[in-house]
């Protein structure tokens, strides 16, 4: 069953990459046919350009200086990680491919190809649109906004299932934030077997947590004035019972 509700504003896909980017903790880097993990080691500057903080003794370091100047000489991923526990927690992929150039005590990754990946697709993302782009502005606090939400007002996320349909319920087991953004909160919907998302639109953008507080009181007075979905009640009476 499709969940998906196209109605309401989505990220573009570079704003969706830069927004991976910007809020993401670790990331692989693969270079000279080796492969390392590093936590909390980059940075991501205005232009899409990542900074590494790399150990002296790197062989991601010797790799960068013999890799010939001009070609691609590294990949770099990036994953999409639901702050709240759901199935299928990866929300998206970001690999970038381009060039790792010395610069004072660090690696500096100069994009030059940029691939995202989400379960809606693989979009191939322009560097100068990537480079242009920024990120969505709630990005950095998403992950303690959900979280807080599903931890502390779990009474607000049943309410809001009233904003989605009853076919979307249907045979619904549990029901959890998966995502924020300017635009809209997007439900997990997982049953018995298999999942689906619903995006559940603000009114206008939410362009800080600020105006995304006003949003989301918004959205729980519009579903206070609807019905609970025949669906919902259904399955409360059969775990009632």
């Amino acid at each position: 069953m499709d969940d998906s509700q196209t109605w309401t504003a989505v990220p573009g896909a570079a704003q969706r990459a830069r927004s991976v980017l910007a809020a993401a903790w670790s990331c692989a880097v693969t270079a000279q046919g080796g492969r390392e993990e590093y936590v909390g080691a980059h940075t991501v500057r205005g232009d899409g350009r990542v900074v590494l903080r790399v150990p002296e003794d790197s062989a991601l370091g010797s790799a960068a200086i013999r890799a010939p100047r001009g070609e691609p000489s590294a990949v770099l991923e990036f994953a999409d990680v639901a702050p709240v526990p759901v199935r299928d927690r990866i929300r998206a992929r970001l690999r970038l491919a381009g060039r790792l150039v010395p610069e004072a005590r660090h690696l500096v990754f100069h994009p030059a190809r940029v691939v995202l990946r989400q379960p809606s697709g693989t979009v191939v993302v322009g560097i100068e649109e990537f480079t242009a782009a920024a990120p969505d502005p709630l990005a950095l606090a998403e992950a303690g906004l959900l979280t807080h939400l599903a931890d502390a007002h779990p009474e607000a996320v049943e309410r809001l299932t009233r904003l989605v349909g009853p076919d979307s319920l249907h045979g619904a087991v549990r029901v959890r934030p998966l995502a924020v953004d300017r635009h809209a909160l997007t439900l997990r919907i997982e049953r018995a077997r298999g999942h689906g998302d619903v995006r559940l639109p603000f009114h206008t953008p939410a362009d800080d947590v600020a105006a995304l507080t006003e949003r989301m009181h918004a959205l729980l007075l519009q579903a206070g004035a609807a019905s609970c979905p025949r669906a919902l009640q259904r399955q409360r009476a059969d775990g009632d019972g």
